[in-house]
């Protein structure tokens, strides 16, 4: 031990025990010292200079706050490895929230996409209900788009034929080779739908209506994914 922490050491040994002392002093009618004075001169006392009687005193004395510090030390430690465990535990628990939400809402837009689907797979009409013609109007085509989907879905699609072909069953572009009024690429494509899918509006709005059923999930989800694409 160096002699400035000795001295300290020392100084509060020294005036613990000067306390005690002046207390049985009094009891004994002695005049009490001076705890000021007893400080002043325990300023330059080293361990030794305490009495061998009062040092036990004094070390115990020191053993004990110092056990007193570390359990101080030992409860900050407990609450803060508490509040530690607190905020995990709340975090985890909002991250579950979380999941349980998002897993909720996918499963609803999965029903209602799928509920969609079915609406427009039930649709009245079907492309081999109409009699074919040597050519078809704009409104004749607008007609047949709406009685071969669900009501809900005729704004979307009609919102892309607009763009792809405003409406032109017949409408190619000659540098990409799409053709017709959802501009499959290649129109051959459309193929699948009906062996005259190059003059029949009702089969190539069968194919295109499978298609953004099939790819997007409905034509309004086309619609969005072409809004933010400019094609689909």
């Amino acid at each position: 031990m160096s002699r400035i922490s000795v001295r300290g050491f020392a100084v509060a040994s020294a005036t613990a025990v000067t306390t005690v002392g002046a207390v049985v002093g009094v009891a004994a009618g002695n005049e009490p010292a001076s705890v000021g004075n007893t400080e002043a001169t325990a300023a330059d006392a080293t361990i030794a200079d305490i009495p061998a009687g009062a040092q036990a005193q004094v070390q115990t004395a020191s053993l004990t706050q110092q056990a007193d510090d570390q359990s101080t030390q030992a409860d900050t430690a407990a609450l803060k490895s508490a509040q530690e465990s607190a905020r995990k535990a709340a975090a985890e628990t909002a991250q579950s929230k979380k999941d349980a939400a998002d897993e909720a809402k996918a499963k609803k837009a999965a029903e209602k996409r799928e509920k969609t689907l079915a609406a427009s797979r039930s649709a009245t009409r079907d492309a081999s209900d109409f009699v074919s013609k040597g050519s078809y109007t704009v409104a004749e085509t607008q007609a047949m788009a709406r009685q071969m989907m669900a009501s809900d879905q005729f704004q979307c699609f009609s919102n892309i034929v607009d763009h792809e072909s405003t409406w032109n069953y017949k409408a190619s572009n000659p540098s990409s080779g799409a053709y017709g009024l959802v501009q499959a690429l290649p129109g051959s494509k459309m193929a699948s739908a009906g062996a005259d899918w190059q003059t029949n509006p009702a089969t190539q709005i069968k194919w295109g209506l499978n298609y953004m059923n099939d790819r997007y999930g409905s034509p309004c989800g086309a619609w969005s994914f072409w809004q933010a694409n400019s094609w689909y």
